[in-house]
């Protein structure tokens, strides 16, 4: 069964998924060449969106650790980006089985009613593996730890999913998808908590601007892909590097902004189809009742706030990340991933710019505290795996620590991870209660509805 799910895994995303996706559509009904052409679509987007991650790590991760060197920032949590993460989430004895015994809890909790989401995002189940590995290696190799914290996870996930569907499902127009991935969500309630400070404030409502009040009021500067031009270029003048390589960082920098929505148009063309049958079959076969399907985040990074955003970041958080005390992880490699941080925050903060460069903004900051904190953790289990499986994504330069913004940096795995570690049988006790009860108010708000 091991060697059967690691075959899996090693498909990657972009094999696994149009598989996946072609099994479901004929399961649901659909014609064979619609449901292909679905599943295709997806793995077109996975392929698409590896290529362009890949554009920007090739060509920025020197001009980024160049200016660290230029500038002497000598932090000690070296950046392994997720490929690290993922590849110590899969090769412990917690990943190897992770996605059946979660896939278990998924159908439990279905016909349970205590959530309305089926989570087909095999591909991101490395974040809830990840957590499980640590745990597994700070509490001396237990197999029950592992499996409690990743279980606890991703219980705590499926019901964000829940409670951020319909808020998801409006902004972005996609009825019937909801988004399980534990990183995208624990930055849900920053989202909820700055947004709602925010609104406190007097006048502060008249910074509402989108992205496309952002055009109408810089012009073709407010463009994404204007300003990936410009970020791209101020990191090659930052790396004292030459004309040419500073002009061609900028155009790498803006053909990344303009591909990843035209990339993500890919998923949305191959999940649509799949989402619409699935909404009709639930109401004939369960009497209305609303299934979500889980998906990726990488369905909806392409938005043009989330572009914005992003880019406007890359830069502020290198600069903050040498100078907020305590901090000792310089993110390069994870810069990537940096997307992903704002699919759950967009729909609380309605597309606004400026509130949501604060809230990722804040998220961020946080973020490389849980990173530095966790980095021990990590590192352990980084060595481990390393030494079992030579696996060069797991091998750490030497004089380093471990770290990852993608999941190290997340609320949901840094509170697990503190519970466990430092509170063992009390902090699983108070994982528990919390989990248990989220459970159960879920299960209030889906029989109310």
């Amino acid at each position: 069964m091991e060697q059967v799910f690691a075959y899996i895994i090693g498909l990657g995303a972009a094999v696994m998924m149009p598989i996946l996706f072609t099994i479901i559509g004929l399961c649901i009904g659909m014609k064979f060449g619609k449901a292909l052409k679905s599943g295709l679509y997806v793995g077109v987007g996975f392929v698409g969106l590896n290529v362009v991650t890949k554009l920007l790590t090739d060509n920025f991760t020197s001009p980024l650790k160049d200016i660290s060197d230029l500038y002497q920032w000598a932090l000690q949590v070296f950046d392994m980006g997720w490929p690290a993460a993922a590849a110590v989430a899969y090769n412990t004895a917690v990943g190897a089985l992770i996605i059946p015994i979660l896939l278990g809890v998924n159908f439990l909790l279905l016909i349970t009613k205590c959530t309305r989401t089926v989570n087909i995002d095999l591909w991101n189940y490395w974040h809830f593996a990840f957590i499980g590995a640590v745990a597994y290696f700070v509490m001396g190799e237990s197999l029950a730890w592992g499996y409690f914290a990743a279980i606890v996870c991703y219980i705590v996930t499926l019901v964000m999913a829940d409670l951020t569907a319909e808020k998801f499902q409006a902004h972005y127009d996609l009825p019937g998808i909801s988004i399980p991935q534990p990183f995208c969500q624990s930055f849900t309630p920053f989202a909820v908590l700055i947004n709602k400070g925010l609104d406190l404030i007097p006048d502060f409502s008249k910074l509402d601007v989108d992205a496309e009040g952002l055009k109408k009021k810089f012009g073709v500067l407010g463009e994404p892909l204007v300003l990936g031009v410009i970020v791209g270029i101020l990191i090659g003048v930052a790396a004292q590097l030459n004309i040419k390589t500073i002009l061609a960082l900028g155009v790498t920098m803006g053909a990344v902004m303009e591909l990843i929505p035209r990339i993500t148009s890919l998923f949305i063309d191959g999940l649509k189809p799949i989402a619409e049958k699935t909404q009709e079959v639930v109401k004939k076969k369960f009497k209305g009742k609303e299934i979500y399907i889980g998906m990726s985040p990488a369905l909806v990074i392409g938005h043009p706030t989330t572009l914005v955003c992003s880019v406007i970041l890359i830069p502020v958080i290198l600069a903050v990340a040498v100078l907020v005390p305590g901090n000792q992880f310089l993110p390069l490699a994870s810069l990537a991933g940096m997307f992903y941080l704002f699919p759950l925050i967009l729909p609380y903060t309605k597309g606004n710019v400026v509130k949501s460069l604060i809230v990722g903004f804040v998220a961020l900051v946080v973020g490389l505290y849980f990173v530095t904190d966790m980095a021990p953790a990590f590192t352990q289990a980084a060595h481990e795996v390393y030494a079992a499986t030579q696996n060069d994504a797991a091998k750490i330069p030497e004089g380093f620590e471990a770290g990852a913004m993608d999941f190290a940096s997340s609320l949901f795995g840094w509170v697990i991870y503190k519970c466990i570690a430092y509170l063992e049988w009390v902090g699983a006790g108070i994982l528990t209660v919390i989990t248990i009860g989220m459970v159960l108010w879920n299960r209030i708000r889906i029989n109310k509805k």
